[in-house]
């Protein structure tokens, strides 16, 4: 699901009372709640879920219902759940790589999901560093305060966050000139047909499944590097790629690996899942990361190990194939 938050003025707050057009017959309701109301789509099916939805003055009880033209449906926007600000977290572990005054630089593990949204209010990255740096609820957007860049909740490794709104906003511009290097290890299935190659693909969400992104011909630019690091044949054949991300969207380097037919291990959303070489998660991990300091413009380079559970299937993969 979309991580966009909402929230809402009370100016907003009205009610949409609308007959269904013909363009928009056969479709989901909460994909039309979401586009009359223009809200996203995670909020319109907590508008249904809270009974706020009615189509000819019947209550719509699920969103994967599908309207017919010429339906009346209403929409009380008054009913629209307001999202809470995240708050610290003590008991949630997390590993810092660096501090100093401006930035973080968090070595993420697996499982952890970056900030609050939709099916995640608590338990996150987000909310531990409050805990350990509450300076930064101030920081960037409020909901997902210091965080300028951000990993899949099954990735691990090396992601920064800022401190400062002056940090924020350097990152935040460094990120967008793409002048920040980030450099992954991905164990994928299959081998390459070449031995490096870059991945030009937009990406967008997919339209027939709204938690997945997809190749698109109106997507974002969206462009992956790639080099085979290792290839491998026991148990099966697969290869241990380093890939580099030119942009950053969302399930980026996942969805552009899946598109020429060698997904990332374990990766149960996009076809990466096999018994043959079973995983707890998908085998990703950001290895490396290099920018310029915010504040001073001093040259920062991290790199950290794979975690342990990535090694453990990587170790089960054997005659190399160099």
């Amino acid at each position: 699901m979309s991580e966009e938050k909402f929230m809402y003025d009370e100016t907003e707050l009205r009610t949409i009372d609308e007959q269904v057009p013909a363009a928009l017959a056969g479709q989901r309701v909460d994909r039309i709640v979401s586009l009359i109301a223009d809200i996203p789509r995670a909020a319109a099916a907590a508008l249904v879920d809270a009974g706020a939805v009615t189509l000819d003055g019947l209550a719509v009880k699920a969103g994967k219902v599908k309207v017919t033209e010429g339906q009346r449906i209403k929409v009380e926007l008054a009913l629209l759940p307001k999202k809470q600000l995240p708050l610290p977290e003590p008991n949630i572990a997390v590993e810092v790589v660096y501090q100093d005054d401006e930035i973080l630089v968090i070595n993420k593990h697996a499982g952890i999901v970056v900030h609050p949204g939709a099916g995640n209010p608590t338990g996150t990255l987000v909310n531990a560093v409050l805990a350990k740096y509450p300076e930064i609820a101030n920081v960037g957007d409020p909901f997902r305060p210091g965080v300028v860049h951000r990993l899949d909740a099954g990735t691990t490794g090396l992601m920064m966050m800022a401190r400062t709104a002056r940090a924020y906003d350097a990152l935040v511009d460094a990120l967008s000139r793409r002048v920040v290097t980030r450099r992954y290890l991905a164990l994928v299935w299959g081998h390459m047909s070449a031995a490096t190659g870059v991945i030009d693909a937009p990406l967008g969400r997919d339209q027939r499944d709204p938690t997945k992104m997809a190749v698109l011909s109106d997507g974002k630019v969206a462009r992956t590097t790639y080099e085979v690091r290792h290839a491998f044949n026991v148990p099966v054949d697969c290869s241990l790629l380093e890939c580099g991300l030119e942009t950053g969207r969302t399930h980026q380097i996942r969805v552009h690996l899946a598109t020429l037919g060698h997904s990332v291990v374990g990766d149960v959303v996009y076809g990466g899942a096999r018994s043959v070489l079973s995983s707890p998660r998908p085998m990703l991990h950001a290895t490396s990361l290099q920018f310029a300091h915010p504040v001073t413009g001093k040259e920062m380079k991290f790199s950290v190990d794979l975690p342990q559970d990535f090694a453990s299937v990587l170790a089960k993969c054997s005659q190399r194939i160099d």
